[in-house]
């Protein structure tokens, strides 16, 4: 069985970079500068360097008409140029990071959910998977809840 992990599509954070701190903040958004290696980008799925500018903003992760929608902030980098693509191996964000993994079948609802420590994201994705109600995963950084990436069947 095969998997892909996807970043989310950098085209439409691209025009937020250039607004104002003031323009950022209407909008609910926030600009922060990398001070740890702990800044997660969602395009590239790395931790971004130290100094590099990222926006901190609202994205809703699972848009379904039930119970499970999902919205939590997440950090996108003014560096990432194309979202990153992973198959059949972990993106750097999961490797040092405690996972929350959420199996949802075709209708958008919750079919099982595991965590999966440090290094062992893998077993733990291709076991959701053996679930053939799963259609998708969600992977999401246990510890602050906050959306990691959305991983697929291939």
């Amino acid at each position: 069985m095969t998997y892909r992990t996807r970043g989310l599509d950098p085209a439409p954070y691209k025009p937020l970079f250039e607004l104002s701190d003031q323009d950022l903040a209407r909008r609910g958004l926030v600009r922060m500068t990398v001070t740890t290696p702990t800044f997660p980008c969602r395009v590239s799925l790395t931790d971004r360097a130290l100094g590099e500018r990222v926006l901190l903003l609202n994205h809703v992760s699972h848009d379904v008409a039930n119970p499970y929608r999902a919205t939590h902030a997440i950090f996108v980098s003014e560096e990432a140029q194309e979202a990153a693509e992973f198959v059949d191996e972990m993106p750097p964000v999961f490797e040092k990071r405690v996972l929350s993994l959420r199996g949802f079948d075709a209708d958008g609802m919750m079919a099982d959910a595991v965590l999966a420590q440090a290094g062992e994201a893998d077993a733990a994705i291709r076991k959701l998977f053996d679930n053939p109600q799963i259609d998708t995963i969600h992977a999401h950084n246990a510890a602050r809840g906050c959306f990691s990436a959305k991983i697929d069947r291939a």
